[in-house]
């Protein structure tokens, strides 16, 4: 909609400069003025065809009509008003939307767009608390389940861009990707000094990707943050109104990077392949495509139900057993709390999330049977490490599909009835009689419990330092 009102705009400008009515082009071009207002309004879309008719009668090119950018200030702040009065922060108001009309001042527009910009920066400092990205999350989570965490039209956006590029198999280049980015109008920049708060930055009046230093170790990890980047402009993302609309485009930008690195046709001959050898293995989906095993894990759930028949679970876990991803559509049970929130939560201990850090030898993934009261899954977990400490990635599947994968012949099984806390959440009685009252420990204090977002912005985009940076580097 946004784009048609930017369309409208500017065929009002080149309209007005050429001194036509609406009646006198629309004669010109074949079609009523009523009709011509409803595109200039942004509430029709038009044909090409018009558009090239409109073009020649106003003497230019059809390339000037379809810029994405306003023709004239008070056409900027006229379209930044109506897509103001369009977000869901103005209809929960209850107001009217006020037309700019042609006897609006400037003055008028300006104080209207501005109050606009206030609201909408009081309303995402309202909600930039841990407790409405917790609820946006689960949500989300629940839906994506709905969904077997396939997005197959993303899918085909990344064989289109993919095809443009002249990639047909094997591990995506980085030159590939410059290439992706090229055919979109941008130059992939590597620099030192990207804002604290950003992992990436776009600027689209300059045609720029700035990201992070290429010296970084493998640089697995540059070819999907310069994905992500195109990702916001292939999708047509706008600025995020609420945590629900950034968590759900963090969800498409990852699943469109992971579509490009891992291309869904080559992704399922490969797995195809090695179903049918009953050697699943995300070890080897990983290293066939040159990607992290979490990168291959995830884009494994987005496949495995929709076009394998498998039903999956994942879970990204830290060494003290939280959790910050997790997904199934298998019917494990997941630890959550009150709000049904699972990130943050602590897995059993004895499932093999945890039980794989215990190993002395990690080159490889671990394999383990778990009996719980939902039923017996089979696991493999990869172990891995950050600044942060570390990690372990965790594909999983219920018992009867445990035959299409590697390691199945495991002899590793345990039991897990949490969440009863008698599982493993209470000392050994014992134990708690021999050491109860004679010790104290100084608990660690988890430093992201009182980490802030930057004060008033959303979604934690310091806009000073990003500002800054862009003025920094526009030369």
């Amino acid at each position: 909609m946004n784009d048609l009102v930017t369309l409208g705009q500017r065929i009002r400008h080149f309209r007005a400069a050429v001194g036509l009515t609406l009646d006198q082009l629309g004669e010109r071009v074949g079609i009523a003025g009523s009709q011509l207002s409803l595109i200039e309004n942004g509430k029709r879309e038009p044909r090409l065809s018009l558009l090239t008719s409109i073009a020649a009668v106003t003497g230019i090119q059809l390339a000037d009509l379809l810029d994405e950018a306003p023709p004239s200030k008070r056409a900027a702040l006229e379209i930044e008003l109506d897509r103001a009065q369009r977000s869901t922060i103005y209809a929960s108001l209850g107001l009217p939307a006020i037309r700019a009309a042609k006897g609006t001042s400037d003055e008028t527009l300006e104080a209207l767009v501005g109050m606009h910009r206030e609201l909408a920066r009081r309303a995402r400092e309202a909600i930039a608390t841990p407790e409405e990205a917790r609820r946006a999350n689960t949500e989300l989570r629940q839906h994506m389940r709905t969904l077997d965490n396939y997005l197959p039209e993303i899918d085909d956006i990344a064989e289109s861009l993919l095809a443009n590029v002249g990639h047909v198999s094997g591990a995506l280049t980085h030159r590939s990707v410059s290439r992706m980015a090229a055919n979109l109008g941008f130059e992939l920049v590597h620099v030192n000094d990207l804002p604290h708060s950003a992992r990436s930055v776009i600027d689209i009046e300059n045609g720029r990707i700035y990201l992070p230093p290429a010296s970084i170790p493998g640089g697995h990890g540059l070819r999907g943050m310069a994905l992500q980047a195109m990702a916001h402009r292939v999708l047509g993302h706008t600025t995020p109104a609420t945590y629900a609309d950034f968590l759900k485009q963090r969800i498409e930008i990852n699943y469109f990077a992971a579509a490009v690195l891992m291309p869904r046709r080559p992704s399922l001959e490969f797995l195809r392949q090695a179903k049918t050898d009953r050697n699943i293995a995300v070890e080897d989906f990983r290293d066939a495509f040159g990607v992290t095993h979490e990168a291959a894990a995830l884009r494994f759930t987005n496949l495995a139900t929709a076009h394998l028949d498998l039903e999956v679970h994942f879970l990204r876990v830290g060494d003290d057993g939280s959790v910050s991803k997790a997904y199934e559509n298998d019917g494990l049970r997941l630890p959550v709390d009150v709000t049904g929130s699972t990130e943050g939560q602590f897995v059993c201990r004895h499932w093999s999330a945890r039980a794989a850090f215990t190993r002395t030898n990690r080159t490889t993934e671990f394999y383990q049977y778990t009996d719980t009261p939902e039923g017996t899954f089979f696991d493999s977990t990869q172990t891995g490490t950050t600044a942060a400490g570390e990690f372990s990635i965790t594909i999983g599947v219920p018992f009867a599909h445990s035959k299409w994968f590697r390691g199945r012949e495991t002899m590793n099984r345990t039991v897990s009835t949490c969440p009863d806390e008698s599982c493993c959440r209470r000392p050994d009685a014992e134990l708690g009689a021999r050491w109860s009252g004679k010790a104290w420990s100084s608990a660690r204090l988890h430093a992201h419990i009182l980490s802030p977002l930057p004060a008033g912005t959303f979604p934690g985009v310091d806009d000073r330092e990003l500002y800054e940076f862009l003025e920094s580097h526009a030369g």
